[in-house]
């Protein structure tokens, strides 16, 4: 044996090294199966879940781990737990709102920049009005409809003012029928008009030259004119962004007016 290696074996220690390894939570684990399993179609949307108690048996991991991988999936959007003798947790498949809040979730978390969510928006909706106009159906015009008569009767209201503008912007994302884009203005136009400085910014001018944007806009939609659509809420939301950001920035300016 060379000396050496005599030595070592002597002395009993190794010359290999491990690195310190991380180990991931149960309640990872269980989540992880359980949402590859929903996602994958194995759980249809509305099955119930097996109670807590059989879930502990099957994957023979404690309560706790139990409860908290629940907490993971609700929180994810990927199940609903009903509580008293009849509940449990059950499948949902997640939906635009769930996009929205992950959206939202980030945009705080993130503390994301007013003058972000504006170019994010002005990127994104006016091609959701194209999109719109071309798949447009009656419902999508009584909500696009509906939100603009909100709109017109909150007269100096701001609260509901601000409430049917977000209420006509998610209507025109959802008559696109493109689940991805309506999550996403669902949570920019709750983000956008919770950051602007509303109170100093949203005047009798601001409202009627919004309220002729917002219906001339839906008139494009309704007559199943994407160009016309993309170009008038090209305009309307980059008017708004340069108006919101001037306030920011405390500088006087007005809206132009819409077609």
């Amino acid at each position: 044996m060379a000396p050496a290696a005599e030595n070592s074996v002597k002395s009993g220690r190794s010359s290999i090294r491990l690195t310190p390894m991380e180990v991931p939570k149960a309640s990872d684990v269980l989540a992880n199966e359980l949402r590859e399993r929903i996602l994958s179609g194995e759980y249809e949307e509305g099955t119930p879940l097996p109670p807590e108690r059989e879930l502990v048996v099957q994957t023979r991991m404690s309560r706790t781990t139990v409860r908290e991988a629940l907490r993971i999936l609700e929180v994810q959007g990927l199940v609903r737990i009903k509580a008293g003798r009849a509940g449990g947790a059950f499948v949902q498949r997640p939906g635009g709102e769930s996009m929205a809040s992950s959206v939202a979730l980030l945009i705080r978390g993130q503390q994301i920049r007013l003058a972000a969510l504006l170019e994010t928006r002005e990127a994104i909706e006016p091609f959701c009005a194209r999109l719109a106009a071309e798949h447009r159906t009656a419902q999508d015009l009584e909500a696009l409809d509906a939100a603009n008569d909100a709109i017109a009767a909150a007269g100096s209201e701001l609260d509901s003012f601000l409430s049917a503008n977000i209420d006509w912007h998610v209507a025109v994302a959802n008559a696109s029928h493109n689940e991805l884009l309506m999550g996403m203005m669902t949570a920019l136009s709750r983000a956008i008009y919770t950051a602007t400085e509303n109170e100093g910014f949203i005047t009798d001018t601001v409202r009627s030259t919004t309220l002729r944007a917002h219906r001339s806009i839906t008139r494009a939609i309704r007559e199943q004119d994407p160009d016309a659509a993309l170009r008038r809420m090209t305009r309307h939301v980059h008017s708004y962004a340069e108006a919101a950001l001037a306030v920011d920035e405390r500088v006087d300016i007005t809206l132009p007016a819409d077609e």
